[in-house]
Formats: C-alpha cells, structure tokens, sequence
C-alpha cells in the first residue's frame, strides 16, 4: 500500500474494513450514520498517511487512533454545524413586525445610504448591483483593473452597511 498497489489496498479493505466498521460503530455509540462517515475518513487517513508496520498488533492500534480522531473530527464537524443552524435559524426569527414590512424599512434605509453617496460611488453600485454589469466591463469603462474595482465594490458596502446599521440603531434609540 506505500507504493500505491491497488491490489494491497484491496486486501487491507477485506481484512480490516469490518474490524474498523465494528470499532466505530461501539465508538459512536450506534450511531450508524457517524461511523460511516469516521469510517470513510479513516479509510482516506490510511491511504494518505499509510506507513510501513513490522507486526500486525501496532498497526492495528495506529488504525484505532486514525479511526477515533476521525470520529471525533466529524462528531465536531456536526456539532459546529448544528450550532450554525441553531444561530441561524434563531437570527431568522427576529420578530419586528411582519417580513414584508421589515423588507420595505431596509429597502428604505438602502435608498437613503445610497442618496447619501458621492456620485461615482453610487453610480458605481448601481451599475454592478442593479444594472448587473460585471465586474470586468465595469473596470473597461473606468480604466481600472477588475481588483481596483472590486476593492472599492467592497469600501462602498462597508460604507452601505455602517450608515444603514447607524439608521438603524438610532430609529431605535428614544
């Protein structure tokens, strides 16, 4: 398998793919679905780390530890992932009135941050976020580069997203 011998990498898989299956069916707890996914990522580890062992018993035990970090990295991944949804779906619930109401206050606010920008900036965003030219034909007309462009694509929403988050908070304030 260190030489990249498909036929070795077969024998592997017969001889320890169960065994490895097993283990991490008792490290998941049952969880099918988690050792599956630890089983894979242990299965890629071997074929990228694989090493030459002298004796079955440690080569068993590094496929134990590649197996359990596995499990361990995806149990995190899906946790971090949960905790993402949770985030999520709790900023999505803010209550301030119905959607379309709250949609219609940002529409206002951004027409309001606009009005407030030097001509070339808002020209500048209207041409790439509301006419949708791209980034490149944009650049042609102004005799700039594509990364000069999309640098003050990037300071202009900055400017956009502070002026609407200070409207914001001080419609809030008494």
């Amino acid at each position: 398998m260190v030489q990249g011998d498909e036929a070795a990498y077969r024998t592997f898989y017969d001889a320890y793919f169960p065994r490895l299956e097993r283990y991490l069916l008792v490290v998941a707890a049952g969880d099918e679905e988690a050792a599956r996914e630890a089983l894979q990522t242990t299965l890629v580890r071997v074929v990228r780390h694989i090493k030459p062992f002298a004796e079955e018993t440690p080569f068993w035990r590094w496929l134990t530890v590649l197996a359990r970090s596995a499990f361990t990295d995806e149990f995190r991944k899906r946790r971090r992932f949960l905790a993402f949804l949770d985030r999520f779906t709790r900023h999505v619930e803010v209550e301030h009135g119905d959607d379309g109401e709250a949609d219609e206050r940002l529409l206002v606010l951004l027409q309001r941050s606009l009005a407030e920008l030097p001509h070339e900036e808002r020209r500048l965003v209207e041409e790439k976020y509301f006419e949708q030219r791209p980034v490149r034909e944009l650049a042609g007309a102004m005799q700039a580069s594509d990364k000069a462009i999309e640098s003050r694509l990037v300071r202009i929403r900055h400017k956009l997203r502070d002026a609407m988050l200070k409207a914001l908070k001080d419609e809030s304030q008494p």
